[in-house]
This record gives structure tokens, sequence and C-alpha cells, in this order.
């Protein structure tokens, strides 16, 4: 009877710990004092964008091993969808309602930073002794969990004199929330309109105090700290890979430039942004592309179809000038077939770029670019009738961006930056004199087909035929 009353125990025992673990897996271990925090809400371009980045994120952070809460404070307006998505991974949502922002008449006031005031919600998650409120932007290198040993406001100056809200840490007080609250229904001072311009007016002093260096015993500081650099570092510093001065502290976290155009997740800033080559891994082995790539891969297909057929539709300007009246202008007509065969080339490199979908993997992106703008590189050359190689001069100039670019073994940013530099000049004659000789064969074609729009002896059968 006691053998099997302990096999019980046993089993119950071993069922426990696996409940345990797979909670710990998660992320929602009750109990936890500390948390990784992000926001979102509604109303910009890009909120999917920044849907998936945030998932992204979170998931890294679990991947790094964070012992600590992943909390997303979320507007009510989120899809309950996104939602219950952020629930599936493990992430603790807070809704909240949207924070009425007093400094939208300000002259600079941008309207996408309307409701990042939404990022004051952190001092409420009274819950937690730690918390470390994050811009969905970032990149995590490692794990970052000393951050929870800093006092009651860290952050990083990344400019000189302004810190930084991408990234900060702060021990929640109902007594802050509520006094920020005051603050912004005073209209306290706020240089941009921002949860950057608020925070930097609330915390003035934060420049004046001692940079944080974790205890090595664990305990957690009291007062407001300096973050090292390295604890977010801007992807133009960690690109430079300099040999630093000041205490860096270890490359933890980089955050992307505020450029909106220029984000990790979309497949254009690689490799201009190496690292997004990598956000882009994460999100394959934890989010995939579940309905970008088919949209790719249907655009792929009618690309190819494009130059299958274009051949076959390759109509002759002379043609085209045969049966205009003959007193019409000829300069004239040169003129307007240099502009439409000049905004015609710019489409062909332009319109792909708009049509592949934004936030797929860029080893898929730039290729269906590429392929894009080929194709439609040839309808013009054929409509046109230029010389293929002065046109799709540029389209080689871009390939060999891509790789001057993402050439792996350069010392340091300044030699990577060095080597675009010179392969920019050097492209940039060669690019403007395809131009001119693309502008010239115009020119040719016109002189010796258009002309003969004066010849009297043309005949009507002649014409008819055209």
């Amino acid at each position: 009877m006691g053998r099997r009353v302990g096999l019980w125990w046993l089993v119950v025992a071993w069922v426990a710990a696996g409940a345990l673990a797979a909670a710990e897996e998660e992320g929602v271990v009750a109990g936890r004092r500390h948390a990784y925090a992000a926001m979102m809400y509604m109303g910009t371009p890009r909120d999917y964008e920044f849907y998936v980045a945030t998932r992204v994120m979170m998931r890294s952070l679990r991947g790094l091993g964070a012992d600590a809460d992943r909390v997303v404070i979320a507007s009510l307006d989120v899809p309950p969808r996104w939602v219950q998505a952020l629930k599936d991974d493990g992430v603790k949502v807070v809704s909240v309602d949207n924070l009425k922002n007093p400094y939208e008449k300000q002259e600079n006031f941008n309207t996408r930073f309307k409701l990042t005031l939404n990022k004051l919600y952190a001092w409420s998650l009274v819950s937690y002794d730690r918390v470390v409120m994050l811009d969905s932007d970032n990149m995590f290198l490692q794990n970052t969990d000393e951050l929870f040993q800093c006092g009651q406001f860290c952050a990083v100056f990344i400019n000189p004199c302004i810190f930084h809200t991408g990234l900060f840490v702060l021990k929640p007080s109902m007594d802050v929330f509520n006094n920020m609250l005051h603050e912004l229904a005073v209209g306290r001072e706020n240089p941009d309109g921002a949860d950057q311009g608020f925070l930097a007016s609330y915390f003035p002093d934060l420049l004046d105090q001692p940079m944080f260096h974790p205890p090595v015993n664990g305990t957690k500081l009291d007062g407001t700290y300096r973050l090292p650099l390295g604890y977010q570092m801007d992807a133009s510093y960690y690109y430079l890979k300099l040999r630093w001065s000041i205490p860096c502290g270890p490359n933890s976290v980089v955050t992307f430039p505020s450029a909106p155009w220029l984000k990790p997740w979309y497949w254009w800033s690689w490799p201009v942004l190496p690292l997004g080559l990598s956000w882009h891994e994460q999100r394959r082995e934890n989010l995939g592309y579940s309905s970008e790539i088919p949209v790719a891969l249907i655009q792929a297909l009618l690309y190819i179809g494009v130059i299958a057929v274009n051949r076959l539709a390759r109509p002759s300007l002379s043609k085209m000038c045969y049966n205009r009246r003959t007193e019409k202008n000829t300069m004239f007509l040169l003129t307007a077939l240099r502009v439409v065969a000049a905004w015609s080339i710019l489409a062909a490199y332009t319109i792909p770029f708009f049509l592949v979908p934004r936030t797929v993997h860029p080893l898929f992106g730039w290729p269906l670019y590429l392929l894009g703008s080929f194709s439609l590189s040839l309808i013009v050359i054929n409509v046109f009738l230029l010389q293929p190689l002065a046109v799709l001069t540029t389209w080689i100039g871009i390939i060999g961006t891509l790789f001057v670019m993402a050439f792996p073994w350069y010392m340091n940013g300044v030699v990577r930056a060095l080597a675009v530099f010179a392969y920019a000049f050097f492209c940039a004659p060669v690019v403007w004199a395809s131009l001119v000789k693309t502008m010239s064969s115009l020119q040719i074609l016109i002189e010796r087909d258009a002309f003969r729009l004066g010849e009297p002896n043309q005949t009507a059968e002649f014409t008819k035929l055209y």
C-alpha cells in the first residue's frame, strides 16, 4: 500500500514539474516581479507591421531565457485576434484607454506620435517591482535581465544631451502615474509632443546621475541612473564597430533609425541595415510568413508572364508616327517622347517597389523586386525601341550595390561606408551616360522615321498598311 501511494505521489510530482516547466517556457509563471513591456495602439498605416514586430521581439525574449513576464499594453481598439495571438505566445495583455494627447496643436507635432503617451501606463503595472519598457523596433542580442537591478528610472543617452525612450527601466508607482496624468492635464512643457519629450521634461536631471553598473550580489538600486550605451545602441553606432573610449556596457540591444521607412522588418532595409536579416531570421523561426509569401509568389508568376508575352506585342514607333498629321511639330514629338520614356523607365523601377509585400523576407523581396523591374523595363525597351543595355544599366547597378553593401568582410562600418561611396562615385557617370544614350536613341529614331511625315509621295495604299 505504501509503495502504491509513493508511486502516486511520484506521478503527481512529475506532472506538476512538467506543468511548471511549460508555464516557465511560456513566460506566465505567477509571482514574477519583473516584466518586459511594450505597447500597441491603432490608427497608423503601419499597425500590422508593429503588431508583427512586437510578437517577434517578445518571442525573442523568451528565446533568450528572460526571467520575467512579457507584457503588452494594448489600446482597446486593438483587434481581438491580435490580442489572442499575443496571449497564445505567452504574453500578458493589459487593455487600456488611449491617453488624450494635449500637445496635438503644437507646430512641430507629428501625428504618428499622437498615442505614444500610452507608454506612461507602464507606471501603472504595480504588480511588478521593475519594468523594462520597450519600443517594438528594438532587437535583443543577449539577455538583459540585470536591468531589473536598476533604480526608479534609468535610460540611455543615445543623443548626447537627451535620453531615448525606446528602452528604459522604471519602478511602477500609482503615485507617479497619477502625477504624470496631472502634468499632462496642466500642459507640462513637451518639446516634441510625444512620450520622448514628456519624459525628458519629467526627468530633467538624468544626465547628471551616475552610470548604472549592476551590483554583483544581485541587489536592486534606488534612485535614477544613466544606462550604458550598449543597452540601447543605435544601429548606426553598432555598424561602425568602433573602439569605444567610454563605458558602453554589453552590446545587448540595438534600436533602429526613427525614419519610418527604414525598419528591420522591411525587405528593402537589408543590406542598408544588415541586422535586418537577423530580425527576419527570428521572425521565420518564431512566426513564419503566413500571408506575405503566397502573395509574393503570385506576383513572381505575373512578372514571369510579362517577360514571356511582352515580345508578342512589340509596336513600331514608325507606325505610331505615320498616321499623324503632316503638320505635326517634330520637335514637340521628340520632347514628348523623351518625357514619356523617362517617366516609363522611372516607373519600371518604382512600381515593383510598392507591389512587393513590405514585410516579406529580404532574400525573397529583393529577387522579386529585381524580377519585376526587369520585366517592366523590357516593356519600355520594346515600346520605345530602346537599347536594352542602356535601360538596364540602372538594374545592373542595383545588383552591384547589393553585393557591395552585403559584403561580409569589411573591417568596420567606416570601411563599408567608404566602399559604398566609392561604388556610387564610379557608377554615377555610367548611369548618366546610359540616360543620355537612351534619350539620343529616341532622337535618332524620330529623325529616321518621324521626318517622313513631310514626304509628299506617301500613297494612301501605303498608309493603310499601318
